[in-house]
């Protein structure tokens, strides 16, 4: 990871990057004979790179303390770093909202197509922290992070074709033999794409770029969501049309990948010659060593996490299906009316519409919180919390309240989008500024890991949604087992709410190592 000295770009960041002041700040501390050329745009100052280049290959964190100046990424490439989070959040919506109502389109019975949902959360929940410790440790000769991100973005496409074309491979009645397990697969792929995105930026980033740089995600986010749900709208059923949503999933993926490769650089991470063999075994000792070392403050933050990612699942996974089944009562089965196939086809128009409204507001919101998140001190878990509390009545008013009104159904999913929000932005960046000032301290720190940790909370609580759901499928329709979920849904955001008001806000560098 990159060392940091806060004092030297502090007033950088506070005026947005700009590059005079930061060049000022810098001259006073590095010596004016030590020349340096200008390294991919990301180190605007002099600087002896010989000592830099030598602190960050062998990885000491004492050693590169010892460097008073690193490397510095302006704001707006590292931006153009996050774009990946874009492309697999498009992937995201789209899979996660019609991954049911496919499998239903292919023939499985409610309760089935339900229970294979499941493949994300167990997949994700492994996955994530092995190859977030495989990517801490990676001695791959162009970097830790990007060769993971392009093996993840082609074994993506792969299995994204084999699942949304299914239909086109194999007879009628027999596709979800592929479809099914395929989606398994794609979302192991996925969980090996996405892991490095947020550990490279930080990787690049300063402490007080750090929370900033997380709301920034947050942005790229709501970006995607909008894509997403506009793509939705190009067919009455996207379930019908899968094939053709991946490829235009997988061509937007490829640009922002290569846009990042363009602009990222990595330094090989060396091992020093006294570090010990690594085995197969390794990623999954480190974590458990890792894990040990971590504070209860670190727990406390996974468990909130998992209280919002029950309510954030149940909107992600099943927020199209609550619009086409309990707010229009339509359905895209075989034996489907005429009536029942419009209904749902005005089902996935209004959740379409909803999700562009949903995301523009994510994003004028996003923007708030960045300003406030760059600009104050303003403590952290009282941002927090009031967004988990909002959404938990806006998921109790679609639970109890909506019915079959429209508008009223719109608004709900709107304003749903507010603890997802915060918790992209502000649980990620207190755990990288964290990890980056126990860094500082010359402590061993394991960000990939601890981001992955994180994105198994997402699993935990995207887990139990879906697994109540299905026991409620099992013996209610479909239109009250939604009812009964968004009910679990909305305690569980208010749970997480009073939880986060308890969180350490402050600096507190024995959360990320020991």
């Amino acid at each position: 990871m990159a060392t940091v000295d806060s004092k030297n770009v502090e007033a950088a960041v506070q005026a947005v990057v700009v590059a005079e002041v930061f060049l000022d700040d810098l001259e006073a501390v590095v010596p004016a004979e030590v020349d340096l050329t200008d390294r991919k745009g990301a180190v605007p100052a002099k600087v002896d790179l010989a000592d830099l280049e030598a602190a960050k290959s062998t990885n000491d964190p004492k050693k590169a303390k010892d460097v008073q100046v690193q490397e510095f990424w302006p704001l707006w490439k590292l931006t153009l770093m996050a774009l990946p989070q874009l492309g697999v959040q498009v992937m995201w919506i789209i899979l996660g909202s019609n991954a049911a109502p496919y499998l239903k389109h292919l023939g499985a019975p409610d309760f089935l197509a339900t229970l294979n949902n499941i493949a994300g959360p167990v997949t994700g929940f492994f996955m994530g922290p092995l190859v977030g410790s495989w990517s801490d440790r990676s001695t791959s000769g162009y970097g830790r992070r990007r060769p993971i991100i392009i093996g993840g973005l082609i074994s993506t496409m792969i299995a994204g074709i084999l699942y949304a074309g299914s239909e086109k491979v194999l007879p009628d009645g027999a596709a979800i033999w592929l479809a099914a397990p395929m989606y398994w697969v794609l979302d192991v792929t996925i969980n090996i794409f996405q892991t490095p995105f947020r550990a490279l930026v930080s990787d690049k980033a300063s402490t007080d770029q750090q929370v900033p740089m997380q709301a920034v995600f947050v942005i790229t986010i709501s970006v995607g969501n909008y894509i997403a749900y506009s793509l939705m709208k190009i067919y009455d059923d996207p379930t019908s049309h899968m094939l053709e949503l991946m490829l235009i999933v997988f061509a937007i993926n490829s640009v922002c990948v290569g846009i990042m490769m363009i602009v990222a650089s990595e330094i090989p991470f060396a091992r020093s010659a006294d570090a010990p063999k690594e085995s197969l075994c390794s990623p999954v000792i480190n974590i458990v060593r890792s894990v040990k070392g971590m504070s209860a403050a670190f727990f406390f933050l996974s468990l909130v996490q998992c209280f919002v990612w029950v309510g954030n699942g149940t909107w992600a996974m099943y927020g199209q299906q609550w619009f086409t089944s309990s707010v229009f009562r339509g359905d895209n089965s075989d034996d489907a009316t005429k009536g029942e196939l419009e209904a749902y086809g005005q089902g996935v128009d209004a959740f379409g519409t909803g999700g562009q409204i949903r995301s523009a507001v994510q994003l004028v919101i996003s923007m708030g919180l960045l300003t406030v998140l760059i600009w104050t001190h303003f403590p952290k878990k009282f941002l927090y919390a009031p967004l988990l509390f909002m959404g938990a009545v806006f998921t109790f008013l679609a639970s109890f309240a909506v019915g079959q009104h429209n508008a009223f159904a719109i608004v709900c999913f709107v304003f749903s989008i507010l603890p997802e929000l915060a918790c992209f932005a502000i649980p990620y960046g207190l755990v990288a500024k964290w990890n980056k000032e126990a860094e500082n301290e010359g402590k061993t720190v394991s960000t990939a890991l601890q981001m992955s940790l994180l994105n198994c909370c997402i699993t935990v609580g995207q887990q139990i949604g879906t697994l109540t759901l299905t026991l409620f499928e099992t013996s209610l329709t479909l239109q009250d087992s939604l009812t009964a979920i968004f009910t679990v849904a909305g305690v569980a955001y208010a749970l997480a709410g009073a939880g986060a008001l308890f969180l350490k806000d402050g600096s507190d560098n024995q959360t990320a190592a020991k």
